[in-house]
């Protein structure tokens, strides 16, 4: 991806986490164009990033080999549509970043191009995100490897075959953050409960969540053996995860995830 240049229309927190992480991991600024309506955000973007800024979305097209689409999902057919000249003449890699819009969606307001459909997740902010891919029929190898090298700058990426398994990315990894911050904030309240003021249950909750995190990806073994390596039998532990067990809670926790991946099937029409 030596000498490609790559766009973002669009300079939202996820756009901006992009160029900043594709930065960080050496890709020259002067590279990296990325437009907006808004001039402060650009002063912005391009005081932080050193990349090129313009309020016009034309002016991104006209110049780049790789398109970054990432702007609301309720916005997107109106800025494809009138790109869609700029898109047929140049023929850009044309990724997507967001929720609920189809590579047929795309490809009815744009035209037919190479179009590679992702589904980053909020930690991509912290260059901590696990990001689905799908390629349509017509993206080769080296845009593949385009899309991968883009997106894996602010975390893992996961290629799927078909586009219809990015429902169940939405509904795992999309939104699996929520799932993590409603058990950590249910966790705060009940160390609250038990007597613990609120500052030290928030930053020992935290601290909690990070470290299991770091302990289960850096193992060796899974999840289910380190948490029977910390589980004694008849001990606290054991105590608690008792009261999930009898709540049913991972009949709960597939429910919510069915729950999620029916509704970003409907979303995407």
């Amino acid at each position: 991806m030596a000498q490609q240049l790559i766009g973002f229309i669009g300079a939202g927190n996820m756009a901006t986490s992009l160029a900043g992480g594709m930065v960080a991991k050496g890709i020259r600024p002067a590279r990296i164009w990325m437009s907006d309506p808004s001039q402060d955000r650009l002063d912005e973007v391009s005081q932080l990033h050193r990349v090129h800024v313009s309020t016009e979305n034309r002016d991104i097209v006209s110049r780049v080999d790789v398109l970054v689409l990432a702007v609301k999902p309720q916005m997107m057919q109106a800025v494809c549509e009138d790109l869609r000249d700029l898109v047929a003449d140049r023929q850009p890699l044309v990724i997507s970043i967001a929720a609920g819009i189809t590579v047929a969606n795309l490809k009815t307001w744009l035209g037919e191009t190479p179009v590679v459909r992702c589904m980053p997740n909020t930690p991509s902010l912290v260059q901590a995100g696990a990001t689905g891919l799908f390629a349509a029929d017509g993206v080769s190898d080296e845009q593949k490897a385009m899309a991968k090298e883009i997106l894996g700058s602010v975390g893992l990426t996961f290629w799927f075959d078909e586009e219809k398994e990015l429902d169940a990315v939405t509904a795992v990894s999309g939104s699996g953050p929520a799932y993590f911050f409603l058990l950590m904030e249910s966790l705060i309240e009940a160390a609250k409960a038990q007597g613990l003021d609120a500052a030290t249950a928030r930053q020992m909750v935290l601290q909690t969540a990070w470290g299991a995190a770091q302990l289960a990806i850096t193992s060796e073994v899974g999840p289910d053996v380190l948490r029977k390596q910390v589980t004694s039998p008849g001990g606290t532990t054991a105590a608690a995860l008792n009261v999930f067990e009898e709540a049913g809670f991972r009949e709960q926790v597939q429910a919510a995830v069915a729950a999620a991946r029916e509704r970003s099937e409907e979303l995407a029409g």
